[in-house]
């Protein structure tokens, strides 16, 4: 099973030293934003810096601008004609399935739709299905919150459960939170992604290093339950049963075994990450 992704931390693509600094950090996928923190009279800039990070070897994704517009042609021409692909594409305020399936088409890559209307989060699960290449979709929720008109974060937990089921029922990984944008609350972020695994989610965006090992312990499964998963998967290649009570009397089927496989990826990436800080 693939390591799940943790964090997604966002650098400005216009500004090669953070670029830098964020591919050297410890987060597990590097976003290079050609959008939201770009400014306009500095896009083709941008554009110029992701192309040559690529070139360079670095694997990162690309968040390009919305779909339709100037730029984000511009992005997309700039990404098919560069010699590197980045490891995907986010693709910001998505409605259309079939415009998203076309650019998909176009970029030959991993793409990540972001549901920021409500029209979007109507489209959810047309959007999760809308090509072969769509690889995960999450929320943009503080643009969501302005077309919705709400200040209140709970207003957003029908739109988050429903992104949460229409990933799942795409066969999609389970989706990154939102930005926490109170970067120095970490004690709030923590609680934050606490809360949202429980709600189905995994892992978040990050727009600033020391977020990041704060999400990585919030993914972090506890002990115990590592333990009854590596029971429970050394259980299944001794037996070969489909289904059985299990020593505690718990009911154990395919279902139960894939969340078993599951926790065991998040701990292994977990585990993996300490030895190289400390390697």
């Amino acid at each position: 099973m693939t390591a799940p992704v943790r964090t997604w931390l966002y650098v400005p693509a216009d500004r090669p030293e953070r670029i830098a600094k964020a591919l050297a950090s410890d987060a597990d996928a590097v976003i290079l934003d050609l959008e939201d923190a770009v400014a306009p009279d500095a896009k083709e800039r941008a554009r110029r810096n992701v192309v040559a990070a690529l070139a360079d070897g670095h694997r990162a994704y690309v968040r390009v601008n919305e779909s339709g517009t100037p730029h984000g042609t511009a992005d997309v021409d700039a990404l098919v004609a560069a010699s590197v692909p980045p490891a995907g594409v986010r693709i910001p305020k998505c409605e259309d399935p079939a415009q998203l399936s076309g650019v998909a088409e176009r970029l030959g890559v991993p793409v990540y739709p972001i549901v920021e209307s409500a029209r979007g989060v109507e489209c959810a699960y047309a959007l999760a299905t809308a090509h072969p290449l769509v690889s995960g979709i999450s929320l943009g929720e503080a643009d969501l919150a302005a077309d919705l008109r709400v200040t209140d974060r709970n207003a957003l937990t029908w739109a988050r459960s429903r992104v949460v089921v229409a990933a799942r029922a795409a066969g999609l990984p389970s989706p990154a939170q939102s930005v926490w944008t109170a970067v120095r609350d970490l004690d709030g972020l923590r609680a934050d992604t606490d809360e949202g695994r429980r709600a189905g989610f995994f892992g978040r965006s990050v727009i600033h290093p020391e977020q990041i090992p704060v999400v990585h312990a919030a993914c972090r499964p506890d002990p115990d339950d590592v333990a009854w998963a590596r029971s429970l998967v050394d259980t299944v290649r001794d037996s070969g049963e489909a289904a059985w009570i299990d020593s505690t009397g718990r009911f154990v089927d395919k279902a139960v075994v894939e969340r078993a496989l599951w926790l065991l990826a998040i701990a292994d990436e977990d585990q993996n990450g300490k030895e190289g800080q400390t390697s």
